[in-house]
């Protein structure tokens, strides 16, 4: 597997997926561009890189079944990019996933099977699966495929106007900040690629701080598509190269901004997608004076709202 995720592998997921996905609106105000892939198909980001990674699979490969786990919205996009294609999907989740999104999952024409209490142990039986019954796995994070599909709303941006000089951008496995960090590096080599995880899960944080992939011991966060234990080596070789920060935010300050967004912005987002917003009303971004901010709102909910 490759190390690295190019500018041309985005363009070409760009080019696969158009039609497929929505490109979704930049939001500005004042210093603010806020991203709003809540508005993606599927409710998130996670429709770019499941779309991408589905559409460039054989047809063998899809009707035999696509398979994964998630903490929901990666779900979403693989059961959305199924039924696009006419393919069977079977999601496995951990007990944290809220009601509403196994809801949706359903509707979208997926099997769900819960498993284990994070994402890691849901990720184990996705495997297992995959393996028993010959299904095709689709990884949430660490397959440069997806990756690169994540990448492409940073093109949808720097198509609208130059990219801004910070980026923030929430971290879960890392698939998200791969594909964006690689393609506004490209882009824009002076930007600044900020990072932020949950408190009670720092799983990138961590392995970045020890220069090794970090399993930790537990999970302390509701923001459950932020919480995996152990992270992937691509992600990992990604972030270390252009990521410039990874800061870290509690669950009451993305409560605190959720709360924000649907105020100021009348914006429903999960609890996730309102990270990025907390690190940046709490000084952690490290933004200079008239710098431009881009935020990447990436997934709808109302657990942000509770």
């Amino acid at each position: 597997m490759p190390d690295s995720v190019t500018l041309a592998d985005i363009e070409a997921a760009a080019r696969r997926i158009a039609g497929h996905v929505r490109h979704t609106p930049v939001l500005a105000d004042g210093l603010l561009r806020l991203k709003l892939e809540n508005l993606q198909l599927s409710g998130s980001f996670k429709a770019r890189g499941a779309t991408n990674k589905v559409l460039s699979l054989g047809e063998a490969e899809r009707q035999r079944g696509l398979v994964t786990a998630s903490g929901g919205n990666h779900g979403l996009g693989v059961a959305a990019a199924a039924k696009a294609v006419g393919a069977p999907a079977k999601i496995y989740l951990p007990q944290s996933t809220p009601a509403a999104k196994i809801e949706k999952l359903k509707k979208w024409g997926a099997a769900v099977a819960i498993e284990g209490a994070v994402w890691d142990d849901a990720n184990v039986a996705a495997l297992a699966a995959a393996e028993r019954n010959g299904l095709t796995y689709v990884h949430p994070f660490a397959d440069p495929v997806v990756v690169a599909g994540q990448g492409t709303l940073v093109l949808e941006m720097a198509a609208a106007e130059k990219l801004p000089d910070r980026l923030v951008v929430a971290i879960g496995g890392g698939g998200l900040i791969s594909g964006v960090a690689s393609a506004a590096k490209a882009l824009r080599p002076d930007i600044r690629i900020i990072g932020v995880e949950p408190v009670g899960a720092p799983t990138l944080h961590d392995s970045r701080k020890a220069g090794k992939l970090v399993t930790l011991d537990r999970i302390a966060t509701r923001a459950g598509s932020l919480a995996p234990r152990r992270s992937e080596q691509l992600n990992l070789d990604i972030i270390s190269r252009h990521v410039d920060d990874i800061v870290l935010v509690t669950d009451e300050e993305m409560l605190a901004a959720a709360r924000e967004l649907w105020f100021r912005y009348g914006l429903a987002v999960e609890l996730s997608a309102a990270a990025g917003y907390a690190a940046w009303a709490n000084g952690r971004v490290g933004a200079q004076p008239q710098e431009t901010i881009g935020l990447i709102i990436c997934g709808a909910g109302d657990d942000g709202l509770n």
